[in-house]
C-alpha cells in the first residue's frame, strides 16, 4: 500500500475513528485503525467490537492495499505535523511496518494483519428510513443527559427508540431515564420506520454519533435490526450493537393527575437555581422550591456554607407547596428548553413533577423530588 494525502484531509477522519478505540485493550488489534486504499480513496475503520466507524477520504493512491496501524499513535503523529503538510503512507508487502513520511519527518509504525481485524458491519438490517441531521441532534441532545450510568441496570444505559402512537398520530419516540429523571422526545414517524422493533442505543454509541453529526447537514440514512443499528451520512458510516434488554414501561412513571401548574421564565429560573445551588452541599445539591400565589422562593441550606434565598415572580395560582429537587437535574432539564417559558406541573412534595417547554409539545421531562 502506498498513498499521498493532505494532513487536513487525513486528520478529520482519523479524529473521528480513533475516538471509538479504547485507550486500554486486551486484544491488540482493537487498538489499531484499518487503512484500506483503493481507487482514489482511503477508508479508515475503527471498532471496539460494539461500535464500528468507517470513514472515507480522497487520496492519491499509487499502490492499492490495506493494513492496520495503532490508531492513537497515528492520530497523534498527524495532529502534530504542520498544517498544509503532504503525508505519504507506505507499507511494503510482508514488512509489518507502516512508514509515515511528511517533510523531514519519518515514522515507522508496527502493523498487524488485516485478517485479524473484526468485521461488525455485515448482517441484514431490514428496517430503513431517513432522518434529517437536525432531528438526530435534537433527539440526542434532549434525552442523553438522562441516560443512567449505573451498570447494574444496564438496560437503562442508553436511549430507547421506538415507534408508537401519540393521540392517534404515528410517532418515533426517544426515551432515557436513570430512575431520578426521565426525558421523552417524539417526532413524526419517518417513512419506512413503521413496525420497527424498539431498540436501546448504548450510551457510547450515542456520544460517538453526536460528535460525528456535529457538522453534518441534510439526510442521515438509518438501518436497523433487532441487534444492530447503522447511521450513514456523507463519507461516514457508524454501526453499533444494541443493548440486549427490555426497557421498562416508562409510561407508568409519567404522572397523569398533577393539578398544580407553574409557569416561569426559563432563563430567570435557571439562573436563580444556579445561584442558590452555590450554597447547597456537593453531595445532595438540593434546592427547595416554595410556591404560593404569584411567587416562587428558591432556597438552599448547608451546615458548612450557610443559606441562600431568591424570589421570582411567576405564574402560579394553585395551593401553596414546598418541594425539593436536585439542582443539577433542574439545570440539565431547563438547558434543553428552547422557548422562553418553562411549565412545571406538580402534585405534592413526594410525587414526580412534569416539566415541559411551553413552545414545544414534542418533549416532556419527569423529575423525582428529593427531601430537603
Amino acid at each position: 500500500m502506498k498513498l499521498i494525502i493532505d494532513r487536513a484531509a487525513l486528520l478529520k477522519p482519523l479524529a473521528h475513528v480513533q475516538s471509538v478505540v479504547e485507550k486500554r485493550n486486551t486484544i491488540p488489534i482493537l487498538s489499531n485503525v484499518l487503512l484500506r486504499a483503493e481507487g482514489d480513496m482511503l477508508s479508515l475503520t475503527a471498532t471496539d467490537m460494539d461500535i464500528d466507524v468507517v470513514e472515507s477520504v480522497g487520496a492519491e493512491v499509487s499502490r492499492p492495499g490495506a493494513t492496520t496501524a495503532p490508531a492513537h499513535t497515528l492520530y497523534d503523529i498527524v495532529r502534530k505535523l504542520p498544517e498544509g503538510t503532504q503525508i505519504e503512507l507506505a507499507e511494503e508487502s510482508g514488512s509489518n511496518r507502516l512508514t509515515v513520511r511528511a517533510g523531514r519527518s519519518t515514522f515507522s509504525l508496527s502493523t498487524l494483519s488485516t485478517e485479524e481485524f473484526p468485521a461488525l458491519s455485515g448482517g441484514e438490517l431490514p428496517y430503513n428510513f431517513v432522518l434529517q441531521a437536525g432531528e438526530v441532534k435534537s433527539l440526542i441532545d434532549r434525552t442523553r443527559f438522562a441516560i443512567s450510568t449505573e451498570e447494574t441496570r444496564y438496560y437503562l444505559n442508553g436511549i430507547y427508540i421506538h415507534a408508537t402512537n401519540s393521540s392517534g398520530v404515528p410517532v418515533m419516540r426517544a426515551v432515557a431515564t436513570d430512575g431520578h429523571r426521565l426525558a421523552r422526545v417524539e417526532m413524526p414517524l419517518p417513512d419506512g420506520a413503521a413496525g420497527m422493533p424498539g431498540v436501546i442505543v448504548p450510551r457510547k454509541a450515542v456520544g460517538e454519533l453526536r460528535k460525528l453529526v456535529e457538522d453534518a447537514e441534510g439526510e442521515i440514512s438509518v438501518s436497523l435490526s433487532e441487534t444492530k443499528l447503522r447511521f450513514g451520512f456523507g463519507d461516514i458510516m457508524l454501526t453499533t450493537k444494541l443493548i440486549d434488554g427490555t426497557f421498562p414501561d416508562y409510561e407508568r412513571v409519567i404522572p397523569a393527575g398533577n393539578d398544580k401548574t407553574l409557569q416561569v421564565s426559563r432563563k430567570d429560573f435557571a439562573d436563580a437555581v444556579d445561584r442558590v445551588a452555590t450554597i447547597s452541599t456537593e453531595k445532595s445539591r438540593a434546592v427547595k422550591l416554595s410556591l404560593q400565589n404569584g411567587a416562587l422562593i428558591l432556597s438552599a441550606t448547608s451546615p458548612e456554607n450557610g443559606t441562600a434565598i431568591e424570589e421570582l415572580e411567576v405564574s402560579y395560582s394553585a395551593s401553596p407547596i414546598e418541594i425539593g429537587f436536585n439542582s443539577r437535574y433542574l439545570l440539565d432539564i431547563t438547558a434543553q428548553i428552547e422557548g422562553d417559558e418553562a411549565q412545571f406541573t406538580l402534585a405534592d412534595a413526594a410525587s414526580p413533577t412534569i416539566v415541559r417547554d411551553q413552545s414545544d409539545e414534542s418533549a416532556l421531562y419527569v423529575l423525582m423530588p428529593m427531601r430537603v
